[in-house]
């Protein structure tokens, strides 16, 4: 028989690649839009974007490191406590435990007998499971998020640096838009579809939500050049 596709596990990955490359995409490009739009010189455009490239990946790393490790110690903190009730009170435990599956549907019976058999094969990995929510395919991984974050960072960032280096610069603005609105359309399309969502629902969001970025910072821009000159 074929096995079914499920798409949990690859949720954690996944949010910290998409979301690495979305904001590569839309910070860096929306920093080169406010730029060009106050100073319009090709090595403004162009330093701005490696700035934003550099510090950005950077602080996602950094952050992306930093929250998962966070929720890698309340993990391990709740475990370690669990632990230490199954070894102090282990029949309050697997009672606590079949409370759970009746709740789920099981008769009491039932629930008391599936509680003593998954407690006799590994106590500590049922109520990880069943009573906090900690699993194998959930569980923190902050190295992965980290340069999971770097790596798809850098990458959407590349596109809006290309881009001032490469595109006129009396249509600056206009390509960084483009560009970057096609190429977040694509990773909103690549996500849902890897996700198993609605491909549609995915690119209008970001299509939207990144027109609304781009053309704010560049209204910032445009602003605070004519109050300059």
């Amino acid at each position: 028989m074929e096995l079914e596709k499920h798409y949990i596990n690859r949720v954690g990955w996944l949010r910290a690649a998409v979301l690495g490359a979305n904001d590569g995409i839309l910070s860096t490009t929306s920093i080169v839009i406010g730029v060009a739009a106050a100073s319009p010189e090709r090595i403004t455009l162009i330093l701005s974007a490696l700035a934003g490239l550099v510090a950005g990946a950077m602080s996602m790393a950094a952050g992306e490191y930093v929250s998962v490790s966070s929720q890698k110690d309340a993990e391990h903190a709740d475990l370690e406590r669990e632990q230490k009730e199954l070894e102090e009170m282990p029949e309050i435990e697997l009672k606590e435990l079949a409370k759970i599956y009746e709740g789920r549907g099981l008769d009491k019976q039932l629930a008391l007998q599936v509680a003593t058999q998954l407690t006799s094969h590994n106590a500590l990995e049922a109520h990880a499971k069943d009573e906090l929510g900690i699993n194998e395919v959930t569980v923190a991984r902050p190295l992965q998020a980290a340069l999971a974050s770097l790596g798809s960072f850098v990458a959407g960032a590349a596109l809006p640096f290309l881009v001032a280096v490469f595109a006129p610069l009396k249509n600056m603005i206009v390509c960084q838009y483009i560009f970057s609105i096609l190429f977040l359309m694509f990773l909103g399309a690549v996500a849902a579809k890897t996700g198993g969502s609605f491909v549609a629902k995915a690119v209008m969001r970001v299509a939207v939500w990144g027109t609304i970025a781009m053309a704010i910072t560049a209204l910032a821009g445009y602003i605070f050049g004519v109050i300059d000159s």
